[in-house]
């Protein structure tokens, strides 16, 4: 089984570095990161990873204009996108769900079990 690739779209370092340490250490998976949704869009589409953990609340670039910019562009549209989102209100995430992300893990989340929620989710 190859090596599952996953690129980690947040503004905060905290939650790069934690996230990044957990799938590393429990998933084995190759992590890459990027700080803003530009810079996630620029990856994604050099790196083609097996999915995005995508923060909803960022500045300039938020989640969900990041989601649709992968969304426009053929060489990232196939890349499923797991939202990571502190809004946990059932009206929101209906939304957040009715975008056609794969999933949505909510903030604060639990870093060992980070691993374990995305496998599930994409059904690994």
């Amino acid at each position: 089984m190859t090596q599952k690739r996953i690129l980690i779209v947040d503004d905060e370092y905290d939650i790069r570095a934690v996230a990044e340490l957990s799938l590393k250490a429990v998933g084995a998976w190759q992590v890459s990161t990027a700080a803003s949704g530009s810079e996630g869009v620029a990856k994604a589409i050099a790196e083609q990873p097996d999915v995005i953990l995508l923060d909803v609340m960022m500045p300039d670039m938020d989640g969900i204009a990041t989601f649709h910019a992968l969304q426009a562009n053929p060489a990232t549209k196939s890349i499923p996108v797991i939202l990571l989102t502190a809004k946990a209100q059932a009206a929101e995430q209906r939304r957040f769900a009715e975008l056609g992300v794969q999933a949505i893990i909510t903030k604060p989340f639990k870093a060992m079990k980070l691993p374990t929620q995305i496998a599930a989710a994409l059904n690994w």
